[in-house]
């Protein structure tokens, strides 16, 4: 018993000291944004609720910046109009630390009981190095969205459809309808072969919008037929927080970036995606599909803010998670060293020091960092193929060196997670 309590303080002075560390880092290099986006939710709400303008008309004073959202997303926010800013401040913290909460224990629990740690401690000390993720930390500084949206796609992927649940889809419907570029969701079911939760999340996404456009007419007319095609009120293209491949391809010519290699970018992204998301789904790794589909979302939307990557989250988790399953050796070497660099680079903030000129080769491949950390997830992040059905291993198509399952693995370090899923 004592030397339980011993492993506990140790523990508890552990978190202690990481959170310290943690704080102080984000004291140094974290940028006060002032909750912008927020400002402009919050803004653009008040503005149409008790000013009587329309939503898509407000601009932050002094900026370009007005929202941007669909009107199902005016809708969820609308009670924010009717609170002091203070509490919309409150509930916006509040809710990207829950969010971000529960992810992280879904996708860390599994490791902690694998592995043997404290399932506590290892929440706790997954939730300090958060903190310090830089699309985290830009979320909440900027008063964002994401990680709300992450959680309604987790929901689905991680829980529902593992479980068979009828209901499979509402979350990806609702985050789509929130914000559009989660829809690369549905058609991650669709070529993996789960029709009908890819119908349930498309009816939930066009009742939750028909909804919105019954209640306002206005504003749905207007997002539809003018603010969403008007790319000027997102923001600059070739500015370098937009980590996507449209921003690789515009900081190489910013005055006429050719939309036709981008295009080639794109296809090329998306073929590589629907491989490796139907080589996931076949051997049951619903987690590693929505690891792989975050990544191909910030890379192929035009416009991926540094802040958007916390899509890339999971997939950092993951490379813990296959370097734990592995048996001590090089392959678990190499999984951790790939998740601590990744983990250091976007922490870093190493894209900004080519904010002011990206040219050159080293601006080329310094501008575009978070892009390459996207890139190599897609492409190398493993498929768990030790993940297990009634204990046999799940045999797949053959994949990047890095992938190959290690035949090694001893087989308490598999993990249950139910039947895998054919490829339809």
């Amino acid at each position: 018993m004592a030397q339980g309590a011993n492993r506990t303080t140790a523990q508890v002075v552990g978190v202690v000291v990481l959170a310290a560390a943690v704080t102080g880092f984000l004291a140094v290099a974290a940028v006060r944004h002032g909750f912008f986006d927020l400002k402009v939710y919050y803004g653009a709400l008040t503005w149409w609720v008790h000013d009587g303008g329309e939503i898509y008309d407000y601009l932050k004073p002094g900026t370009q910046y007005g929202f941007t959202y669909p009107p199902f997303a005016a809708l969820v926010m609308l009670p924010m109009a009717y609170l002091p800013w203070s509490a919309a401040i409150v509930v916006s913290v509040l809710a990207s630390v829950a969010t971000t909460t529960v992810l992280i224990w879904w996708l860390v629990d599994p490791i902690a009981r694998r592995a043997g740690w404290t399932r506590w401690f290892a929440l706790a000390v997954a939730l300090c190095l958060a903190a310090a993720f830089e699309p985290m930390r830009e979320t909440v500084n900027f008063g964002q969205v994401n990680t709300l949206l992450l959680f309604l796609v987790a929901v689905d992927l991680l829980r529902l459809l593992p479980a068979g649940n009828r209901w499979t889809g509402v979350g990806i419907g609702l985050a789509t309808a929130i914000k559009l570029t989660p829809g690369v969701f549905i058609v991650y079911l669709l070529v993996t072969g789960r029709w009908r939760a890819a119908l349930t999340a498309s009816g939930t996404a066009a009742g939750v919008s028909l909804l919105a456009a019954a209640l306002f007419p206005d504003a749905s007319r207007e997002f539809w037929t003018e603010a969403l095609w008007n790319t000027g009120r997102v923001g600059e293209l070739a500015f370098v927080s937009n980590q996507s491949l449209r921003g690789v391809v515009a900081r190489l010519d910013p005055e006429h970036p050719s939309t036709l290699l981008w295009l080639l970018l794109v296809l090329g992204t998306l073929a590589l995606w629907a491989w490796r998301s139907r080589a996931a789904v076949a051997a049951g790794d619903e987690a590693t599909g929505l690891a792989l589909t975050g990544a191909v979302m910030c890379l192929v939307s035009p416009v991926t803010w540094v802040h958007h990557l916390v899509w890339l989250l999971p997939g950092l988790i993951l490379l813990v998670d296959n370097a734990m399953a592995a048996p001590a050796g090089r392959r678990r070497r190499v999984l951790l060293v790939a998740a601590t660099i990744g983990y250091a680079l976007l922490i870093s903030r190493a894209v900004w020091l080519w904010e002011k000129d990206f040219t050159g080769v080293d601006g080329f491949l310094g501008s575009n960092a978070y892009v390459w950390a996207s890139l190599a997830l897609l492409a190398f992040l493993p498929i768990r193929r030790w993940l297990t059905a009634e204990g046999s291993a799940v045999e797949a198509s053959d994949v990047p060196q890095l992938d190959q399952p290690d035949r090694r693995a001893p087989t308490g370090q598999r993990h249950l997670v139910g039947r895998p899923l054919p490829v339809r």
